[in-house]
């Protein structure tokens, strides 16, 4: 198990060790005093960190959140990050992220579409330390490869490729190596792990500026 970023710890509950920060709940997940639960069932980077991925996060990191949904995963991040940006182009979505940022004064949540890093670059400072990526979109690489002007020399890429949103009809080995390849055009890739059981035909990518 590699090292949890501060802020995140192993506790108890109901009987069950679980990863988990402290904030307001999001989801309905289980709470214990002032920590909650993070799911990784529900959260890809959740899912990293309890298959034991070297993420390199160790907390109070500026972090540029690409495709943050209503709120699962980001918030888990505002909780234990620096100032942290979070992207979403649905506008539904969106509205429960602002619920999740009441009370958390890091989480900046941003209202726009992270294939077009044009919409935000004039509020996402430079030199973040970590993008987070989670975009349900086809070219998921280009997005990363775009979003990589923010990145510090030597900042990290979280990404997760969903196989499906780039091409339901092949096999998905065959399209996280195509996602691979074009990444290295603009990363080095660290580390790279399927993310079953929690997630089926995703993969989990830590790379570097």
């Amino acid at each position: 198990m590699s090292n949890l970023p501060d802020g995140v710890e192993r506790r108890s509950f109901d009987g069950t060790e679980r990863l988990a920060t402290r904030g307001e709940p999001v989801y309905g997940e289980p709470t214990d005093g002032e920590w909650r639960a993070w799911n990784p069932d529900r959260s890809k980077l959740g899912a990293m960190l309890e298959l034991g991925m070297d993420t390199g996060l160790e907390g109070g990191e500026t972090v540029l959140y690409l495709g943050a949904a209503s709120g699962t995963t980001v918030s888990h991040v505002a909780d234990f990050a620096g100032p942290t940006y979070a992207v979403e182009f649905a506008a539904r979505p969106a509205r429960d992220l602002l619920d999740a940022a009441d009370s958390r004064p890091r989480l900046f949540p941003l209202l726009a579409d992270a294939r077009k890093p044009e919409e935000y670059g004039h509020v996402v400072e430079s030199d973040v330390d970590v993008v987070v990526q989670d975009v349900a979109t086809r070219g998921q690489a280009r997005v990363a490869l775009e979003n990589r002007q923010f990145l510090a020399d030597g900042g990290r890429l979280l990404l997760a490729v969903k196989a499906r949103s780039e091409d339901v009809t092949r096999d998905p080995s065959e399209v996280f190596t195509d996602v691979r390849e074009e990444l290295e055009t603009g990363y080095e890739i660290l580390e790279s792990q399927r993310l079953e059981p929690y997630h089926a035909d995703h993969l989990g990518i830590v790379a570097r500026s």
